[in-house]
């Protein structure tokens, strides 16, 4: 019985091929960093560039929101090369932060909790015997693994591991199909 070879060596160069462009590409290297501090919340990305003056805006969608327009506009401003947003009096609730560059392109979307602290009591200061008090949010699940914007450094470095390691499989494989089979 013959047996065909593995039909992995076309996708594999497909994905080979890929990779690298999806690595360098802007989309990439774009993304969104959400903060809140007590009622205000603030949003920093490095994805937009000026146009016209500008670079762009972003908006605070609040609940029942489903467009930029929608929200709370407010446009973006530079400091040491990151763009910048923020809202202040903030109410309690989830709320999504969207921005837009000037050029039209959507840097990012992402959720954000915000319980502002109750300003009329000051803070409970726990006893020393008391064990360390956890954070009151949580893990905020699907928001996303980081609030970290990685370089192109390090994106282009994990790019060529993981070529490395498809390339590898794949001669991996071709050698194993080929290799005669002794019973």
């Amino acid at each position: 019985m013959r047996r065909s070879p593995i039909p992995v060596r076309g996708g594999l160069l497909a994905l080979a091929a890929a990779l690298p462009l999806a690595l360098t590409s802007p989309a990439a290297a774009a993304g969104i960093s959400v903060s809140t501090a007590g009622s205000t919340v603030s949003v920093a990305t490095t994805a937009c560039t000026r146009v016209g003056g500008s670079f762009g805006n972003a908006s605070l969608l609040s609940p029942g929101q489903s467009s930029f327009a929608q929200g709370r506009q407010v446009a973006l401003s530079q400091a040491n090369g990151t763009q910048s947003a923020a809202w202040s009096n903030v109410g309690r609730g989830t709320f999504t932060v969207v921005v837009v560059c000037a050029n039209g392109s959507t840097a990012g979307t992402q959720p954000i909790l915000v319980s502002p602290s109750a300003t009329s009591r000051p803070p409970a200061t726990p006893a020393p015997s008391s064990p360390a008090v956890s954070p009151s949010l949580g893990v905020a699940g699907g928001v996303g693994g980081s609030v970290h914007d990685y370089g192109t450094l390090t994106l282009v470095a994990g790019g060529v591991l993981v070529t490395t390691g498809v390339g590898a499989a794949a001669w991996y494989l071709r050698r194993r199909a080929r290799r005669p089979r002794h019973l």
